[in-house]
Formats: C-alpha cells, sequence, structure tokens
C-alpha cells in the first residue's frame, strides 16, 4: 500500500493556506469532475483523490492529524502486518518513539472514526490509517458504525441574468456505479460562491448511513452591462451633450429584460449619479425585497459633426464667449 500525499494530489505545498487549499480543490473539481469527463476513468480517479484529499486537507483538525501520523505511515503499516499492538476491536497508532522503537497505542474505531468525522473515506490509505471499514467490505471485527455518505461539490457558472431571475442545472451523478440525474434549483438573487445545497444527492452512507449532500458551488460571471455590489447593480447612463445641457430622458436596460427612463435635469454633469430604488438583485427567499440600481451619467462626444451641426455648436461657441 502507497502512502497518500494529499498536498501532491492537490498541487499545493504543506505551508499551503486553507483558501488556497480551498481554491485548488474547486479548480481540480471542475478539471476532473465526471460531468465534464464522461467515460474517462483516469478522470473518475483522479476525481475521488482529490475529493479525499480535500476531506482531510480542508478541515484543520483533520488537517493536523494528517500531519502528525503520516511521518510515521511506515512504522504503522508494518506494525498493522505483524499485529504489533493491536488489540481486539482497535487499531494501533504510532505517537512517538522510545528506546525500544516506535511506541503505539491501541485506539478503539470511535476514536479513529473521530478522526476524520462522518466522512466516507476512498482508499484502503485512508482506512488503514483512520479507521472505519476497509475497502471491499471488511471489517474490523467490531460492529461497523453507520457513516453519513460524502459530499460532493460541484461548480456551476451562472449569468448576471441567471443570478437574478434562479436557474435550474441537471447533473449526472453515480452512485454505486449507477448513474443519477439530479435537477437543482438555484434561486434568485444567488451571490458568487454561494453553495447551493440538494440534500441527500452525495455519495451513499455506509453502514445504512443516511447519503451525502450535493453542493453547487456558483461563480457569477461578469457581465459587460451591469456591475453588481452585493444587492446593488450599477449602469452607466449613456447621455448626448444636448441631453445633458437641455434635459430630456435616458432609456435603461434592466435584468428582467424590461426597460426604465431616467429623467436628466438640465445641466448634468458627466459622472452624476442617479439612485432608482428597487431594482437591484433581489434577496434569496425574499423576491420582493431588492437592492437598488445606481446609474452613472455618460456624457456622449459626437464622433462626427455634420455642417449644420457645426454651425450651431460654433454659435454656442460664439455665446459662451461673450458671457
Amino acid at each position: 500500500m502507497d502512502f497518500k500525499d494529499y498536498y501532491a494530489a492537490l498541487g499545493v505545498t504543506k505551508t499551503a493556506t486553507d483558501a488556497e487549499i480551498k481554491r485548488a480543490y474547486r479548480k481540480l473539481a471542475r478539471k476532473y469532475h465526471p460531468d465534464f469527463n464522461p467515460g474517462d476513468k483516469a478522470a473518475e480517479a483522479k476525481f475521488k483523490e482529490i475529493n479525499e484529499a480535500n476531506e482531510v486537507l480542508g478541515d484543520p483538525e483533520k488537517r493536523r492529524k494528517y500531519d502528525e501520523l503520516g511521518a510515521n505511515w511506515q512504522q504503522y503499516e508494518q506494525a498493522q502486518r505483524q499485529g504489533a499492538g493491536a488489540a481486539p476491536g482497535g487499531w494501533s497508532a504510532p505517537f512517538g518513539s522510545g528506546p525500544g522503537g516506535a511506541a503505539y497505542r491501541t485506539m478503539t474505531p470511535e476514536e479513529m472514526q473521530e478522526l476524520f468525522g462522518d466522512g466516507d473515506p476512498f482508499s484502503d490509505f485512508f482506512h488503514t490509517f483512520f479507521g472505519g471499514a476497509p475497502a471491499g467490505g471488511r471489517t474490523t471485527g467490531r460492529h461497523v458504525r453507520s457513516q453519513r455518505g460524502q459530499d460532493f461539490e460541484s461548480p456551476v457558472d451562472l449569468t448576471l441574468e441567471e443570478a437574478y431571475g434562479g436557474a435550474a442545472r441537471r447533473l449526472v451523478t453515480t452512485r454505486d456505479g449507477k448513474e443519477r440525474t439530479v435537477d437543482v434549483r438555484i434561486p434568485a438573487g444567488v451571490k458568487d460562491g454561494a453553495r447551493v445545497r440538494a440534500a441527500g444527492e452525495g455519495a451513499a452512507g455506509h453502514g445504512g448511513g443516511q447519503a451525502g449532500d450535493l453542493y453547487l458551488i456558483v461563480h457569477v460571471l461578469p457581465h459587460p452591462v451591469f456591475e453588481r455590489r452585493g444587492k446593488d447593480l450599477y449602469v452607466k447612463a449613456t447621455v448626448p451633450v444636448t441631453t445633458a445641457v437641455l434635459g430630456g430622458e435616458s432609456t435603461l436596460p434592466t435584468l428582467s429584460g424590461s426597460t426604465l427612463r431616467l429623467k436628466i435635469p438640465e445641466l448634468t454633469r458627466s459622472g452624476r449619479v442617479f439612485r432608482l430604488r428597487g431594482h437591484g438583485m433581489p434577496t434569496v427567499g425574499k423576491p420582493d425585497d431588492k437592492g437598488d440600481l445606481y446609474a452613472t451619467v455618460d456624457v456622449q462626444i459626437p464622433e462626427k459633426l455634420t455642417p449644420e451641426a457645426r454651425t450651431h455648436y460654433e454659435a454656442l461657441r460664439k455665446l459662451d464667449d461673450t458671457q
């Protein structure tokens, strides 16, 4: 059995921060997700590997215990083969060394399960070091406690329009070797980085335990017209020079597909901001509770002048010179 280097699996160093580990996992999860690599066994194996690595390194306590235990993995594996220090119903784990060699103490299955919670391990390495039923259905000789299934994560891209009005995604997952189609409803107002939960759509539980959950990790794509800041939206209001000077109206787009009319007072300067209440992003679970829309005036200079327009602008310049 080979040692599982979870840091190498995620492509990070042992000094990586929690944020760096999270970013690395999300990037790899998207790259190797079975939905994006149908029928690719190598990608499927890699996806399982990075999920196992994230299960360990994504939790500070689990990561600490992995770092402590991992350094002595060869001693531990040898003791397991020889039965050294083993007691009925328990596993032996290395905790330092003494004059007579490595020192061991017996850990119960409950302690081993506490190391990594109720997650559903993937590899023999994980089971050998951290307890639970080894792969292939073998047990430690004691009653195997039920374990909740592993949670899965899947990245999903949304347009700002979809984030505004809500969206649906259909995913294909695999459980017990069978494909499952899962329809997930994404609520209106969802933010970038949000986790949308599909209960019970993760890995199957072990020993009668309940299934894990599936989480969609939302990434809201940049929009060419609108900028989102929390619940508020920002947009440019393109205004001709004549409208800025004399006053008038400007038409604004909305994410719902309709348009708004913005009243422009006379002598409006470029950069002035107008607030339109209730035309921003909705609150998740409260579609009628919306932020505001902020329109920044962008006074447009004409690209070309007709002879008639030039005559009028020259007349205005002469008028300015006399004032």
